[in-house]
């Protein structure tokens, strides 16, 4: 799987839905989570105003992937809301490649990391994957993953975990409301 695909999937999550448990908690934590992935240095400042554009832009990303489920026109990314304001400031450049143009980030930094990641999601789109990231259908889950299925129509990001949760739940549904059960 290409890296940039990780990536985006990395970032999406770095907020676990099930757990409630969030890499990105504080301006410290985004620096180290990002400088883990050679992102950005250890000792780069941020702020709120950085954490809130790196939040801001994973649930962007999470509502993104979330519309890749929907047939038809609706996977297109005009149906997700444009990206927040904040990454208007994202220090990046077009360059023109010998395979083409592409996203680079300029300058250093916590803001120049995040460009990185919105320049991988750029690149997944360019390299014809985008429609393969999604996440979990699981509402307690939401679980970034590349959909690997030949038809792409992987819908969990496990079918063991939250796959057996989805088709227990509608199970008991339909024998509680009695359609599910045979009567002789």
């Amino acid at each position: 799987m290409p890296e940039s695909a990780v990536l985006v999937c990395e970032f999406v999550n770095s907020y676990d839905v099930e757990s409630d448990t969030d890499a990105l908690s504080s301006p410290a934590a985004l620096v180290a989570w990002l400088a883990r992935r050679g992102l950005a240095g250890t000792g780069d400042p941020a702020g709120d105003e950085e954490l809130a554009a790196a939040v801001d832009l994973r649930e962007t990303l999470r509502a993104a992937l979330r519309a890749n489920h929907a047939p038809g026109p609706d996977r297109t990314p005009e149906r997700v809301s444009p990206l927040p304001r904040p990454f208007d400031r994202l220090p990046v450049a077009v360059v023109l490649t010998p395979g083409g143009p592409v996203l680079e980030p300029t300058g250093t930094g916590v803001l120049a990391g995040l460009a990185r990641i919105a320049a991988a999601m750029v690149e997944v789109r360019v390299e014809g994957l985008w429609p393969r990231l999604k996440v979990c259908t699981e509402s307690t889950c939401q679980w970034a993953f590349v959909d690997s299925s030949k038809n792409r129509s992987r819908s969990w990001c496990s079918m063991k975990v939250c796959g057996n949760r989805t088709k227990t739940r509608a199970y008991r549904a339909r024998r509680q409301s009695g359609t599910g059960s045979r009567h002789l």
